[in-house]
């Protein structure tokens, strides 16, 4: 029944004059998905999540990519007893992470995570430096972007691995990586504390700086085989149940959730 109504849709709509319409279905569709929703943490969904997920329980948040802390601040706000470790390897960024992001219960860690220890480039806009878009891809800020030129800082990397061994972390309630492009090289550095268990939840970002990284929706999915992938919506959830490249390799702004599936 679906396939003849697509071919009926595609024979009266598939059309030049009606291709602004189509792009408006696609966009719309795209947003009712759970994808493109970026404007503000209510619209994305990250707030409904963190209330929904995080009230109530006591554990560790690791904010990978932490920039100025808004993340770890809205998590506070939910459940004031997390023990945050805050994560952001932007010098200029850092500064400012350390101005707005306090308490007892909060490790800030000027260092960035990858899949092994070392020092890399991590490029920004010239006349914006210190932006919630540095990578340690170029191209992010010159092609996707479309700035003219980039500055660049030495940044060291350690692993997620490291992180949860010096410091003695038993059990990760949730696991936030937004890193402009990074997102698998992260888990590659956590490969240890991902198969004993200790990570229950993952929040992670699947987008255009894919593209750059090289890094499709596969890769995520087949390394993150124990758990369940979700999409985020405003205010719900939409599981992935299974993966197609075609409803999957969108490189467009969204928030994947991934929730261990306890044995």
């Amino acid at each position: 029944m679906l396939e003849m109504i697509c071919h009926a849709y595609a024979i009266l709509f598939g059309r030049r004059v009606f291709s602004r319409f189509n792009r408006l279905l696609f966009r719309l569709s795209l947003n009712g998905l759970g994808v493109m929703n970026y404007k503000t943490s209510k619209v994305s969904g990250e707030r409904s999540f963190l209330r929904n997920y995080l009230l109530g329980k006591n554990g560790v948040l690791i904010d990978v990519g932490a920039n100025g802390g808004q993340y770890s601040k809205e998590a506070l706000e939910f459940n004031p007893a997390l023990r945050i470790y805050a994560i952001e390897p932007h010098p200029v960024t850092f500064k400012l992470l350390s101005e707005n992001l306090h308490g007892e219960n909060v490790v800030k860690i000027n260092k960035g995570l990858s899949g092994q220890r070392g020092t890399l480039k991590l490029y920004d806009y010239k006349d914006r430096d210190g932006s919630a878009h540095a990578s340690l891809f170029r191209d992010v800020i010159t092609e996707i972007h479309g700035a003219g030129t980039a500055v660049d800082h030495d940044v060291e990397l350690v692993t997620l691995d490291e992180i949860v061994f010096e410091n003695d972390i038993n059990e990760v309630s949730l696991l936030k990586i937004d890193t402009e492009g990074n997102e698998l090289e992260v888990l590659r550095g956590g490969e240890n504390t991902l198969t004993t268990g200790k990570i229950k939840a993952i929040h992670f970002e699947f987008n255009e700086m894919n593209v750059s990284s090289r890094v499709f929706f596969r890769d995520f999915w087949k390394m993150l085989a124990n758990y369940k992938l979700y999409r985020m919506l405003p205010n719900d959830l939409l599981e992935i149940k299974s993966y197609h490249p075609l409803e999957c390799e969108i490189f467009a702004y969204q928030n994947i959730i991934a929730i261990l599936e306890e044995k």
